[in-house]
């Protein structure tokens, strides 16, 4: 036990060591969110549209569809939205992942380094390293979800506009509190089964890969703990986790855009396994690829930004190396 005295002159970080990783982290999402959310919206707007299911309830009748490109679906939105609109539902998305990374991060070290257990030369058997990824993704995934529904529907209010149709929220706080009295609490929570799937999945290509590549090129190679071994690790880090969580992104868009009746009910989809029979079966097993490229464009870059900007943030505050 550390006397009360001492332990008041004891810097932060060793007084209150998981609040101050949850701030750190938070910080370190903020800015990586905000400098590749464009890719975020490209990718939302190409995983909705060809939507076989809206097609077949006759709610998209008579419309185009017009199966853009990454690139041209950003220039489209630009020319005929506006340039700012690359960032609409960008405050929710970095609410969002103030809570789901601040979580993530603080459970991930925790169930590393006290339950799973870390060995004494700091190698994790990959194994721990997949459950402990899976299981922090899928926790701070859960908590974040109502901030995730709120992003998604912002972020196709835009496209809403253009095919003239109401918008049905004028800001953040209006889009909680309509979900909230449209649907109750469990509203807030629509789609978050397949939002922790994808979570969960995400974040064993995310935490997983990254912590371990890092720490295999530090006991294998003569590379030391610095931006170099950051860099690579979190490269890696990117490309596995789109390509896992890709299809279930894909499904969870889907299913917390859809419309829904008055006791907050889905109308197009069941659950989550209906939406992937669905997407499938009409519009082929690639389609839960739509948006890969800018899927893994966005994570590569916000993998990179985010933990280089951790991991320097952690050396500046004086708190030890992820």
């Amino acid at each position: 036990m550390v006397p009360a005295e001492d332990e008041k002159s004891l810097p932060l970080p060793e007084r209150w060591p998981r609040a101050s990783k949850f701030a750190l982290s938070a910080c370190a999402a903020t800015v990586a969110e905000l400098v590749t959310f464009p890719l975020d919206l490209t990718k939302t707007r190409l995983q909705i549209q060809g939507e076989a299911a809206a097609r077949g309830s006759g709610a998209a009748a008579g419309q185009a569809v017009p199966y853009r490109g990454m690139l041209r679906t950003a220039a489209g939105v630009v020319q005929e939205e506006g340039l700012l609109k690359l960032w609409q539902g960008a405050t929710p998305a970095v609410y969002r992942h103030i809570v789901y990374s601040g979580v993530r991060m603080v459970a991930y070290e925790h169930l590393r380094d006290s339950v799973l257990g870390r060995a004494e030369d700091e190698s994790f058997p990959f194994w721990k390293a997949v459950v402990g990824g899976m299981s922090a993704g899928a926790i701070g995934q859960f908590f974040a979800s109502p901030t995730d529904l709120v992003k998604v529907q912002m972020q196709m209010e835009g496209k809403r506009k253009l095919e003239g149709k109401p918008l049905r929220f004028r800001g953040v706080h209006h889009a909680f509190m309509k979900i909230l009295s449209e649907g109750g609490i469990r509203g807030l929570w629509a789609g978050w089964v397949p939002n922790v799937q994808r979570a969960a999945l995400v974040n064993m290509g995310d935490l997983t890969t990254y912590d371990s590549v890092k720490h295999f090129l530090l006991l294998n190679t003569p590379l030391t703990d610095n931006s170099l071994t950051h860099s690579v690790a979190s490269g890696c880090s990117g490309l596995v986790a789109a390509v896992l969580g890709t299809p279930a992104d894909v499904v969870k868009t889907r299913i917390m855009n859809q419309p829904r009746d008055k006791q907050g009910r889905g109308l197009l989809y069941k659950s989550s396994t209906d939406c992937l029979i669905q997407t499938v079966q009409g519009e082929g097993f690639m389609s839960l690829y739509k948006g890969f490229i800018p899927t893994w464009m966005r994570m590569a870059p916000w993998s990179l930004v985010f933990w280089l900007t951790y991991e320097q943030i952690r050396r500046i505050c004086g708190v030890s190396s992820f």
